[in-house]
């Protein structure tokens, strides 16, 4: 390839706890199912406390939305990089490691200051289905400073978190990660990210989109909310307005991809769910990297759901490393 990267990535880093629950646990905390929230510390603490004995995860796992979409697409093969910001502590240390490990790059410049690595709570209730409640912690003061100017121009890509939304400076980096990548030839992808972000911070995401961006990721009732649509039909035509090309996930019916030309309906891997969480990270992940090697966009949109797929029929948002190997070798070869 001509440019050092595939993609260069930006989100927010966070440590994930992950636990099993009941919808009546759910109402029981007053928490809303199916969204990510944002809460502070203590909030999160309280609803750790009450699920205790509801622990599935053994070990720490690093998560954030985008991290999850440039670690899945370095495991399959591309060469990324990656801009977050993690404190000087152990959940820190540990997410870079995790990072390293994957084979991605991250800015040379930035030192962990003290503070707080954000933390996110992932409950998953028997149908699958993933609620989020999030403390951003130091990751909600990530700014312009961590961008790395060259590592842009020198990416195929930017993929742009939809979360940096709800912070400030966060918005603000995504806006001129935007901008520095359309100076310099590099293409730009955004995922919408959830339909809570897409509900309360609209003109937030508008701003961040500026006069369009390449591509969109984004499901169903995102697309819909997004632009203010009655159907996805309507949907499908209102969001040529804000980028050139767009992928729609809609779970078990599989996945609507616009190329700029030709609007394709390409179907689910059949599988039994257990888990959503991170089903949207891979495929946007599997997506970006199966076009950055020539795919078109059917087959990209084929890969994605069969990665999509099995990342869901499991517990957690990622894959072994082994796994992305077998679904390369099974889906390419």
């Amino acid at each position: 390839m001509s440019k050092q990267y595939h993609i260069y990535g930006i989100g927010a880093a966070l440590v994930d706890t992950e636990i099993t629950l009941t919808d009546n646990d759910l109402t029981t905390m007053a928490v809303a199912k199916g969204v990510m929230t944002l809460v502070d510390e203590e909030r999160q603490s309280a609803l750790i406390d009450y699920l205790q004995n509801h622990l599935v995860a053994s070990h720490r796992a690093s998560g954030g939305s985008a991290t999850n979409s440039i670690v899945a697409a370095s495991y399959f093969g591309s060469n990324n990089f990656y801009s977050c910001k993690v404190a000087n502590d152990e959940n820190g240390a540990f997410y870079l490691n995790d990072l390293k490990a994957a084979g991605v790059a991250t800015p040379a410049h930035i030192t962990p200051p003290a503070g707080i690595t954000g933390k996110c709570l992932v409950m998953i209730t028997p149908d699958a289905e993933r609620t989020m409640n999030t403390f951003l912690g130091i990751s909600e003061t990530l700014s312009v400073n961590e961008l790395d100017t060259q590592a842009i121009a020198d990416s195929h890509y930017v993929y742009i978190e939809g979360y940096l939304v709800t912070s400030p400076t966060g918005r603000a980096a995504a806006i001129e990660l935007r901008k520095q990548a359309q100076a310099n030839n590099t293409k730009t992808a955004l995922s919408l990210s959830d339909p809570a972000m897409v509900q309360f911070f609209r003109d937030g995401l508008i701003d961040m989109i500026g006069e369009g961006v390449d591509l969109i990721f984004c499901n169903r009732d995102e697309a819909i909310g997004f632009t203010q649509a009655h159907s996805i039909e309507d949907a499908i035509e209102a969001l040529k307005k804000y980028c050139k090309q767009f992928a729609i996930t809609c779970g078990g019916e599989g996945a609507l991809v616009f190329d700029g030309s030709e609007l394709i309906n390409v179907a689910a891997t059949p599988v039994k769910a257990i888990d959503t969480n991170g089903a949207g990270d891979m495929f946007a992940g599997a997506f970006l990297h199966a076009i950055n090697h020539g795919k078109d966009f059917k087959t990209a949109a084929a890969f994605a759901n069969k990665a999509a797929a099995k990342v869901v029929s499991q517990f957690g948002p990622r894959l072994k490393p082994e796994q992305h190997a077998e679904l390369m070798e099974s889906f390419f070869n």
